[in-house]
């Protein structure tokens, strides 16, 4: 069975997601902790909990249109609406009765969850799966207008990080890393998405 696990730096109220941009989105985003025009409402916008992910995503922040890492902040209970009314991106035999309504359930849903190896600090897979969270339509709305409660630029820091392991100062980068824990949902919630927890 594979090892689809929700780990994310969270507390009480609030999970920690990232996502990167250029210049023009971020800055607008910090400066009005959300997201403002050129931001596009009308795109799918995808989240991901795993900061080791969105730096194999994105490069350690050098990839063309993700020179930004934005750590953001948002309520759990949007991130389990999300969850709550998401579609496997791909099918699954295990999770789907048939192809065919797992289509129609993707067509329908405003989320929809991948699940991606995740990787350690060299930005090598691991032996279990982090998850990619895309929102369309009125979930892109509710992230924007509802569930966001703090948004910060990380790139200085990211750099950082990337240089300590260029330079071989591995334990030092690791320090630095931000905790990510298991983040539980009740099985209602993880079942109809393949979590694992």
């Amino acid at each position: 069975m594979t090892n689809n696990q929700i780990r994310a730096e969270h507390n009480d109220t609030t999970i920690t997601v990232y996502q990167a941009y250029n210049s023009a989105i971020a800055k607008g985003a910090v400066e009005n902790q959300t997201f403002v025009p050129p931001f596009k409402m009308e795109r799918m916008t995808w989240i991901k909990p795993s900061y080791l992910w969105m730096m194999y995503r994105s490069g350690w922040a050098q990839k063309e249109g993700q020179e930004h890492i934005l750590k953001i902040k948002i309520k759990r209970e949007g991130f389990e609406w999300a969850l709550s009314n998401a579609c496997l991106s791909h099918f699954d035999s295990n999770t789907h009765q048939d192809r065919e309504s797992w289509k129609t359930t993707l067509q329908q849903s405003p989320v929809r969850i991948q699940w991606d190896p995740e990787k350690n600090i060299f930005l090598e897979a691991l032996p279990y799966r982090s998850i990619q969270i895309g929102l369309s339509g009125e979930a892109v709305g509710k992230y924007v207008n509802e569930w966001i409660t703090e948004i910060e630029d990380i790139t200085d820091d990211c750099k950082k990080i990337h240089q300590l392991i260029t330079d071989g100062k591995i334990e030092e980068a690791k320090t630095l890393l931000p905790v990510e824990e298991i983040y539980t949902v009740p099985t209602a919630i993880g079942e109809p998405i393949a979590a694992s927890i």
